[in-house]
This record gives C-alpha cells, sequence and structure tokens, in this order.
C-alpha cells in the first residue's frame, strides 16, 4: 500500500491531494484539507520516506519520515508571488533536499536556520529557524503510518525565535515543547505567535 492510499484511508480519497511544488516541480507535494474544530491545510512531503534514514540507536524505528506545514484556513498558497505565503513551498524542498544531499536525517528537536546568517522567514513571520517536532494538534490524525513494511513518521515544520532556540539548547527539547505546549501553541503557523519567553512570562 502506498503512503497515498494509507492517508486516503485514514482521511478520505478527498481529503487528499497530489500536487507539484509550483516553485520547484520536480518535487511532488500532498496537500490534505481537513475540517478539524477549524479548517487547515496541510503542505506535506511525498516521497522522503522513500530515503532510510541513518538515526542512531536511540532513534531506531525512526528512520522514515515525512514533513508538513499545518496552514490555517486564511492561507492563500496560490499567491506564489507573495513570500509571506510562498515560504512553504521553497522550504520544504529545500528542507527535503538538504537531509537527501547530506545523506543526513532528521528527528523530534532537530532545528535548521533560515539562512546563513540566519533571517526572517517572511515579513509576517520574524522567526529564523524551523524546529521538527511531533504533531500536536494532528497527535491523532498523522500518527505513525505501517505502510510498504516500515513505519513512517511525520514530523511537523515549527518557526521558532532565537530566543526559543537558545532556551531549547540550555533546557532540552522536552522542556522547550513542554513550554511551546503550555503556551497554548502547536504546529499550526500562526503569524501573531509571540515567542514563549516574551517578558511577560518570564516571571514563570
Amino acid at each position: 500500500m502506498s503512503l497515498k492510499t494509507a492517508l486516503e484511508n485514514r482521511f478520505g480519497a478527498h481529503r487528499i491531494q497530489t500536487i507539484q511544488n509550483p516553485l520547484h516541480p520536480e518535487q511532488t507535494l500532498y496537500q490534505l484539507y481537513l475540517e478539524m474544530q477549524v479548517p487547515i491545510t496541510v503542505v506535506m512531503t511525498s516521497s522522503l520516506s522513500a530515503y532510510e534514514m541513518p538515526v542512531s540507536e536511540k532513534w531506531k524505528g525512526r528512520e522514515f519520515n515525512e514533513l508538513f506545514v499545518c496552514l490555517p484556513s486564511y492561507w492563500d498558497l496560490e499567491d506564489l508571488t507573495n513570500p509571506n505565503f510562498n515560504w512553504v513551498y521553497e522550504w520544504l524542498f529545500k528542507l527535503e533536499r538538504f537531509v537527501l544531499d547530506k545523506q543526513s536525517w532528521f528527528g523530534p528537536g532537530h532545528t535548521i536556520p533560515c539562512g546563513n546568517p540566519p533571517v526572517a522567514i517572511s515579513t509576517l513571520l520574524q522567526q529564523e529557524y524551523f524546529i521538527f517536532i511531533d504533531p500536536i494538534f494532528l497527535q491523532e490524525g498523522l500518527k505513525p503510518l505501517k505502510t510498504d513494511g516500515k513505519t513512517i513518521h511525520f514530523l511537523a515544520v515549527v518557526p521558532i525565535f532565537g530566543d526559543e532556540l537558545d532556551y531549547k539548547m540550555g533546557k532540552g527539547t522536552h522542556k522547550f515543547v513542554r513550554r511551546f505546549i503550555q503556551r497554548k501553541n502547536d504546529e499550526r503557523i500562526d503569524d501573531f505567535r509571540k515567542s514563549v519567553l516574551s517578558s511577560r512570562l518570564r516571571f514563570f
């Protein structure tokens, strides 16, 4: 059973669309249109899980991954000239190519800068880094899938600020994600999200 068929079985075929990345047509993506508490769109890599990542002993069982970005309903994915929206296509391509070209791997808690030196993702999103985390809002819907003799995990690509990266590096991924969730955040992209270390929270 293919990954697409497995996703169709889980969500319904009418909710899954295969597209070519409009900025990098050599990359095939899946778009999932999900009617949750609020409608969301998930844009996901489709073939990264064909690559078996060279994981450490600690992460045995996490060799196969797909990356996804979870977008709010107002997101205009058809506005391909607007950097506030088109970064999704640009970065899903860059992240997939990075791990394949470097023969590396991504796992929960890994981070990557948005450029060298790091720059803001867009005018609206001032975060300068991405972190990969297991689904939170989509914990049930995007739990691992067993297909073609392997278990595929889904990693959310989540923008974070520099001070959040420092906190994660100093305190560890678990403490950062716990704090992230405590501040009522999840993998859904939020143009208005503030750092979990903003001044009003420093007393906690």
